[in-house]
């Protein structure tokens, strides 16, 4: 695999509504949950993590709103390359997830090179495929780059997860965290976008993408089957490999972690069947602490925050594992370090 520098990055949270401020506030913990206008079963407003939007806009309109700002962020890094010339990756909630924003596929792409005024590269795609839909756009960025059809590619998400339906089957389901149930995620929103192009095309990348790897866990979280994180191990020794890396070479991890015992129970199994060398500390960031569930916003945003966390020093140490899960057992890990 072509190994890819992280360029620039873009985000549109509930705590920033651009790439520096929402770094700051996840460095400090900070979070902006309140009220949203939805009850849940117990007559108590659920709590979310909501943009503050000029307006209130909603579904696909709401989406775009979130994502166009984040995309034009990264954009401004490389204003002197053509825009055609740039493929953008746009990633979206996944078919299947609970009261899913409709439009989201036929001309949501059209919808944000008109409102940016551009056009990208005639191989641009949508991509619905939750979390790990932006690994794989990363992958299909990379194949584009060492084929030489891309000088540099765009890889964006957005998602929402504060809709009356989703919020009414994930409470049905116990995995929203409400009055009726303390085991749950915060629903949140959000856009993240990175601007990727081939190491060493840049001097001044803080980052580097060095491997990626991909598995299906059988015991997804809904499953009664019990869990052995198969499917992240297969994901993380994957990406191991086609960085040259052990998991010793690491010094921490960020994950899509969002509240759910499963996943941090999945984490800790994950990394008791790879890391062989006692380490008296690996450290587990998980940023929807702070910016809630943001779904296929989620694999950017902690990008951004780890070139971020690089950049300025903040960081553990120079090797990081990201890894991130579907609910239907999809799993990919990245793994990324400094560039020096």
């Amino acid at each position: 695999m072509l190994q890819l520098a992280l360029i620039a990055s873009g985000m549109v949270t509930s705590v920033g509504l651009n790439a520096p401020a929402c770094c700051a506030a996840i460095r400090c913990g900070i979070d902006n949950n309140r009220e949203t206008p939805f009850l849940d079963q117990g007559g108590e407003w659920i709590s979310g993590a909501m943009v503050p939007l000029e307006k209130p806009w909603r579904g696909v309109s709401r989406l775009q709103h979130m994502l166009v700002p984040a995309i034009r962020e990264c954009l401004a890094a490389v204003a002197g390359v053509k825009h055609e010339n740039i493929p953008l990756f746009l990633c979206v909630a996944e078919p299947e997830r609970p009261g899913r924003i409709s439009g989201l596929d036929a001309g949501f792409l059209a919808r944000v090179e008109e409102d940016l005024a551009v056009r990208f590269h005639p191989q641009s795609a949508l991509l619905a495929q939750g979390r790990i839909g932006p690994v794989r756009a990363i992958r299909q960025a990379a194949e584009m780059m060492e084929r030489g059809q891309a000088a540099c590619c765009l890889v964006a998400g957005v998602d929402s997860f504060l809709e009356a339906e989703t919020l009414s089957v994930y409470e049905e389901k116990l995995r929203l965290l409400c009055s009726g149930n303390s085991n749950g995620f915060i629903p949140g929103e959000g856009a993240g976008a990175v601007l990727l192009g081939p190491a060493g095309s840049l001097r001044e990348a803080g980052l580097i993408i060095r491997g990626l790897g991909f598995g299906h866990e059988k015991a997804a979280i809904e499953s009664e089957e019990p869990l052995r994180a198969d499917g992240l191990v297969a994901a993380i020794r994957e990406s191991l490999a086609v960085a040259g890396f052990r998991m010793e070479d690491l010094d921490f991890r960020i994950t899509d972690a969002n509240g759910e015992q499963y996943l941090f129970k999945e984490a800790t199994l994950a990394l008791s069947r790879i890391l062989r060398q006692r380490r008296e500390e690996f450290d587990f960031w998980h940023p929807a602490d702070c910016l809630g569930e943001v779904g296929a916003a989620t694999a950017p945003i902690v990008l951004g925050l780890a070139e971020a966390a690089l950049r300025k020093g903040y960081a553990p140490g120079p090797g990081i594992l990201c890894h991130f899960g579907n609910d239907d057992g999809g799993r990919a890990a990245v793994i990324v370090s400094s560039a020096v």
